[in-house]
């Protein structure tokens, strides 16, 4: 009897392309993730960072697929 795995079922290019698809999303929620942790930061942890408000302001209101 033969056993029936995702190797033989799904052809290897259609697994690649599915593992793409997992890792674009799970970067697309780490940047809407650090986004919002930056916003929530004051303005003087901002300061020691190195980042102006404004600057934080620019990265958080950029939409989460854009790097």
């Amino acid at each position: 009897m033969s056993t029936m795995t995702l190797e033989t079922i799904v052809p290897r290019s259609d697994r690649l392309h599915w593992r793409q698809v997992k890792q674009t999303v799970v970067e697309w929620r780490r940047r809407a993730r650090s986004r919002a942790e930056l916003m929530s930061l004051s303005d003087r942890n901002l300061h020691g960072l190195g980042v102006s408000r404004a600057t934080a302001n620019g990265e958080a209101s950029k939409p989460f697929w854009m790097s």
